[in-house]
């Protein structure tokens, strides 16, 4: 009886672990410039960023020579940041965190207006003329 019960317990867990496994196998793409989007920006031409912390933060041993990255997190990831540093491979760097309002309301629509302007044609470099009509 005792062998039953563990085959359908494991049956059962095993049933229930293909489920969600299939539905993660969803084709989804966030980038850069998207609400749902964390990891480093480049800060370059944008306005001064909001920070979470004044000072970077680091975890393990500073990678000597490296300009510092500038990373959009979750605020919990942020406060723990020993536990998360590795998902965003800036373990041994000086990050600094941007706020999720300047996120939100200053990087993100100048982002996404570049980037459209390209898709359009509109921000080529010049003389190329390739998506435009003559």
């Amino acid at each position: 009886m005792k062998r039953y019960l563990l085959a359908a317990a494991v049956a059962a867990t095993t049933a229930g672990l293909a489920t969600p496994l299939l539905a993660a196998d969803v084709g989804v793409s966030i980038s850069i410039g998207d609400p749902g989007f964390y990891g480093q920006i480049d800060i370059g031409g944008y306005p001064q960023p909001q920070l979470i912390y004044p000072q970077p933060v680091v975890i393990g041993r500073l990678a000597p020579g490296r300009p510092p990255i500038y990373l959009r997190v979750p605020p919990e990831q942020a406060k723990h940041w020993k536990k998360y540093c590795r998902r965003y491979n800036a373990c041994g760097e000086r990050v600094y965190f941007v706020r999720d309002s300047w996120y939100q309301h200053e990087y993100m629509p100048r982002y996404q207006e570049q980037h459209r302007n390209r898709r359009d044609g509109h921000g080529d470099r010049p003389g190329d003329d390739r998506g435009r009509d003559h």
